[in-house]
C-alpha cells in the first residue's frame, strides 16, 4: 500500500486518539470543576460534536481553496489551543470553551479528501479501510489508557498529550508529498456539492449509519447490565468479540467489494445487516443480543471505508473537500440526533426503545429503497484526453472536466456513455 497512506493513517489515527482517549472519564473528572452541574457536565461531551458538525464544511471547503496540508494545520493549530485550555481550566466554563475550540478544528473531512488524493480511484476504498482500521485500533487503545492515565495524572494529562500527538501529527504532515495543482476547466458552481442526486443519497446514508451508530451505543450497554444482568465489567469482552468480526468485515467491504466494483452492492448490504442487528435486538434473547451487536459492528465497519471512497469518486475534484467536510457534519449530526432520539424514547416509559428500533427499522428500509436507485460509484471513470470542446463539457453524463499536466481528466458515468463515444466526440 502506498507509503502516504499509511503516514496519513497514523497522523488520523493519533489525532483521534487524542480525541478518544477523554471520552471514557470527560463526564466523570468534569463534575468535579467549580461551576458544573448535570447539564454542563454533558455539554461538555456534547458541544465538541457540535462544534464539528458546525465546522466541517468551512474547512472542507477551505482546503479545496488552500490546499489540504494547510488546511489540517489550521485545524491542529486551533485543536492544540483548545486542549491547552482544557489542561489547564479549573471551572466549567473554561473546560467549555477549551472544547468548543476543539471542535472549531475541524479537520476529519479534510483529512479523508487527503487520502483520496493521494491514492488512485481502484486503491481508495483500500486505502480508506486502512484509515478506519487505524481509528478503531487508536479507539481500544484510548478505552484502556484514558482511565488509567486520568487515574495516576488526572484529567489535565489527557489534555495535554493529545496536545502533544497533534504536534507530533504537524510535524509528520511535512513528510507527505506537496500536492499537485488541478487548474478547472470551467468555474464550478457551489451548490453543484448539493444539487447531485447520487451525493445527496450518501449525504443521507452518512447521517443515517452515525445516527445508527450512536442510538445502539446508547442502547448495547444498557442492555448488558439492566435487562440481561450482566456484569458491566465483562462489557469489554463483548466489545472486542464485536470490533474483530467488524475488522474482517471492513476488509470485505473495502477491499473485495472494491476490487469487484461493488460499491453499491456493498452498501445496500451493510443496510440489510443494520435491519437484521435491529430486528436481533428486538427478540429479548441474550443469544440474539449477543449475535446483534456482532452483526451490528459488521454493518458499521462495512459501510465506513466505502461512503468516504464512494463520495470522492461522484465529486468534482475540486469540490472534493467540500462534499467529505459535509459528509462528516452530515455524521456528526447523525451522532447527535440518534444519541437525543435514544434518550427521548427510554426516559418516557410509555415510547420505549423497542418503539425507536421498529422505528429506526422502518427508516432503513426506506434508505435502502432510495439508495437501490444511485448510480454504482464505481461506474465513475476517468479518461484522459488532449482536447475538449463544448459537446464534451455539456454532456449530460460528463461529471467533471479538469486540466492536469498537459492533459485533460474527463471524469463520466461508463454506464451511461463509453469512452469511444467520448473520443467521438472530440473529433
Amino acid at each position: 500500500m502506498n507509503k502516504n497512506t499509511i503516514i496519513l493513517s497514523l497522523v488520523i489515527a493519533s489525532r483521534f486518539f487524542g480525541l478518544f482517549i477523554v471520552l471514557p472519564v470527560i463526564s466523570l473528572y468534569s463534575s468535579s470543576l467549580k461551576g458544573a452541574s448535570e447539564f454542563s457536565t454533558g455539554l461538555i461531551v456534547g458541544i465538541y460534536a457540535i462544534f464539528q458538525m458546525i465546522f466541517s464544511l468551512p474547512f472542507g471547503t477551505l482546503s479545496d481553496k488552500i490546499g489540504r496540508k494547510k488546511t489540517m494545520l489550521l485545524g491542529l493549530i486551533i485543536f492544540i489551543i483548545g486542549s491547552f485550555i482544557c489542561s489547564y481550566a479549573d471551572d466549567i466554563y473554561t473546560m467549555l470553551l477549551g472544547r468548543m475550540i476543539q471542535g472549531i478544528g475541524a479537520i476529519g473531512g479534510v483529512a479523508t479528501a487527503m487520502i483520496a488524493d493521494l491514492t488512485s480511484e481502484k486503491d481508495r476504498a483500500k486505502a480508506m479501510a486502512i484509515m478506519g482500521g487505524a481509528i478503531g485500533m487508536s479507539f481500544a487503545a484510548a478505552m484502556v489508557v484514558g482511565p488509567l492515565m486520568a487515574k495516576f495524572f488526572g484529567l489535565k494529562s489527557l489534555f495535554d498529550l493529545s496536545a502533544i500527538l497533534s504536534i507530533l501529527c504537524i510535524l509528520a504532515l511535512f513528510i507527505l508529498p506537496k500536492e499537485k495543482q488541478i487548474i478547472i476547466a470551467e468555474k464550478i458552481p457551489f451548490k453543484l456539492a448539493f444539487t447531485s442526486k447520487n451525493l445527496n443519497k450518501l449525504y443521507l446514508t452518512c447521517y443515517l449509519q452515525k445516527m445508527l451508530s450512536s442510538s445502539t451505543f446508547f442502547y448495547i450497554p444498557l442492555a448488558f447490565v439492566n435487562t440481561y444482568s450482566q456484569d458491566k465489567n465483562n462489557l469489554w469482552m463483548l466489545y472486542v468479540l464485536a470490533i474483530f468480526f467488524g475488522f474482517l468485515a471492513m476488509g470485505v467491504g473495502g477491499v473485495v467489494g472494491e476490487s469487484k466494483g461493488k460499491s453499491k452492492t456493498i452498501l445496500l448490504s451493510g443496510i440489510a445487516l443494520f435491519i437484521l442487528s435491529l430486528a436481533l435486538f428486538l427478540l429479548n434473547n441474550f443469544i440474539f443480543y449477543l449475535l446483534a451487536v456482532v452483526v451490528y459492528f459488521c454493518a458499521f465497519c462495512i459501510h465506513e471505508p466505502i461512503m468516504q471512497s464512494s463520495i470522492s469518486k461522484i465529486c468534482k475534484a475540486r469540490q472534493k473537500g467540500l462534499c467529505l467536510g459535509f459528509a462528516n457534519s452530515c455524521g456528526y449530526f447523525g451522532s447527535f440526533s440518534g444519541a437525543l432520539f435514544a434518550g427521548i424514547f427510554t426516559h418516557f416509559d410509555f415510547l420505549g426503545f423497542k418503539l425507536f428500533l421498529i422505528l429506526e427499522i422502518i427508516f432503513c428500509i426506506v434508505w435502502f429503497y432510495l439508495l437501490s436507485s444511485m448510480d454504482n460509484p464505481n461506474d465513475f471513470k476517468n479518461l484522459k484526453i488532449d482536447k475538449i470542446n463544448d459537446k464534451i463539457k455539456n454532456n449530460e453524463f460528463v461529471i467533471d472536466v479538469n486540466f492536469k499536466n498537459d492533459y485533460y481528466l474527463v471524469k463520466y458515468n461508463s454506464k451511461k456513455i463509453s469512452s469511444e463515444e467520448l473520443l467521438r466526440l472530440v473529433k
